[in-house]
């Protein structure tokens, strides 16, 4: 893989300025014809299933363990399996996933996806309508339904590039993030106030329902992939593991994706704990209601969308790199304030917290979704967003089972200390690779693999 060292693109301003460009690589005739979702139909159409398809995954993370709280009354471990569940298909089918979605067309792989989530979730409410509802239904639908986003985060992902030019992409995935951050605050209010209203487990129709509007949305999109090359030829016993391996070389050898992968799984782990604890933590600990639960997430989570908002004029004025380190490592130092939580006024601490890891965690994404697909070959993205996602991801659910077994042994105040504490420090790894030492990330060069 050859790409452009850093150091050349130290001058991208001047360069844009003179190819006629707005410095986020559009030209000054694709900005006149305005922003990629007025003038971009299919871009629109994903746009639109994605944020329905994160505003019930958002709502599912705030039911979920309020039906198993406050419905099945499970305790503090079994919040954490359940949580955890959801993740664990990362670990077991993450890294062949990435080589499946390379030989699929991608577009038909997120509507499988979405179909599937949309009945496991209609089957928590008709399960306790007839009386049958358990603990290990939720675990088998936290389950199953996880498996599908390994799917559909993977194709979404690699799919990406192949609706929209290089020069859009960098639009193209702020504009997603952002909406996945407003998507998931506003899911997070919702979920409270639903299960208020209408119940943690009947409140699972809205989750049904979003996924329904997701694959309608992608079902219209007039874009099509042509088959993939590597499809029509009947593959030898073992292509796969050999793929799988082509993708996990190209991280573990590649220093840049090496080092971003082993952060993603070193946040991941204290990330998930803190997820898996919070419901326990505000509703036992600090004694709150679950709608006031939900409206402190969704609170707290319009950081996710100001790092949306913030994250292209940082990269234009420090460069990716840079800017990569400063959401990563200066940002997320406030988390442990979270753990300072009380109830009354002492739930600014709560709303501080959440929100400086929220914006660091979207605009960190922001960067290195653009990294990725710019640094990496069409043919080998599905491969290498699944190898990263794999450890990125996998050590979730590991997050998640060490926080419950903390928090039964040791309290859940002393965990989310632990777990707050520990959020700011795994961006040390990203001070220890060559990101620290660039202003940009590298690019791929054009017709190079």
């Amino acid at each position: 893989m050859k790409v452009k060292p850093p150091a050349e693109r130290q001058g991208t301003g001047r360069t844009d300025a003179a190819r006629g460009t707005d410095g986020a690589g559009r030209t000054a005739g694709q900005a006149a014809r305005g922003g990629l979702l007025r003038r971009h139909r299919d871009f629109r159409l994903l746009w639109c299933g994605e944020s329905a398809g994160k505003f019930g995954a958002s709502v599912t993370s705030v039911l979920l363990p309020l039906a198993a709280v406050s419905v099945l009354h499970a305790g503090t471990f079994e919040v954490s399996l359940v949580n955890a569940a959801a993740w664990v298909p990362w670990l077991v089918i993450g890294l062949p996933a990435g080589v499946w979605v390379d030989r699929l067309r991608r577009r038909t792989v997120m509507m499988v996806s979405d179909a599937v989530s949309g009945v496991l979730f209609l089957s928590v409410p008709v399960a306790a309508w007839f009386g049958v509802l358990s603990i290990g239904q939720l675990l088998l639908v936290a389950l199953l339904a996880g498996t599908a986003a390994v799917f559909f985060q993977t194709a979404y992902t690699a799919y990406l590039p192949a609706l929209v030019g290089p020069a859009d992409q960098a639009e193209g995935n702020a504009k997603l993030h952002g909406s996945a951050a407003a998507a998931q605050i506003a899911g997070s209010g919702a979920g409270g106030l639903i299960a208020q209203s209408a119940g943690a487990v009947n409140g699972m129709l809205t989750n049904a329902a979003t996924f329904l509007v997701s694959l309608v949305c992608v079902a219209r999109i007039r874009h099509r992939e042509p088959p993939p090359a590597a499809a029509a030829a009947e593959r030898a016993r073992g292509a796969l593991f050999r793929e799988v391996a082509e993708g996990v070389d190209l991280v573990v050898h590649d220093p840049y994706l090496r080092s971003l992968t082993l952060f993603g799984a070193a946040s991941n782990f204290f990330l998930g704990g803190c997820n898996s604890l919070l419901v326990v933590f505000l509703v036992r600990d600090i004694g709150l209601s679950a709608g006031t639960v939900g409206t402190l997430v969704a609170i707290g989570g319009a950081g996710g969308v100001l790092g949306a908002l913030l994250v292209r004029r940082c990269v234009a004025r420090f460069g990716t790199a840079r800017a990569l380190l400063l959401f990563e490592l200066g940002v997320p130092a406030l988390a442990p304030l979270m753990a300072l939580t009380t109830r009354d006024a002492g739930m600014a601490f709560f709303v501080v917290g959440y929100a400086a890891v929220a914006l660091g965690v979207v605009a960190g994404n922001i960067i290195k979704a653009g990294f990725t697909q710019a640094y990496c070959a069409s043919e080998v993205l599905g491969r290498v967003t699944a190898c990263s996602a794999f450890l990125n991801y996998g050590t979730l659910p590991l997050g998640a089972l060490a926080a419950g077994g903390l928090g039964a042994w040791l309290g859940v105040r002393p965990t989310m200390w632990l777990l707050t504490v520990g959020m700011p420090l795994a961006a040390l790894i990203l001070c220890c690779s060559p990101i620290r030492t660039c202003r940009d990330l590298p690019v791929r060069e054009p017709g190079t693999t």
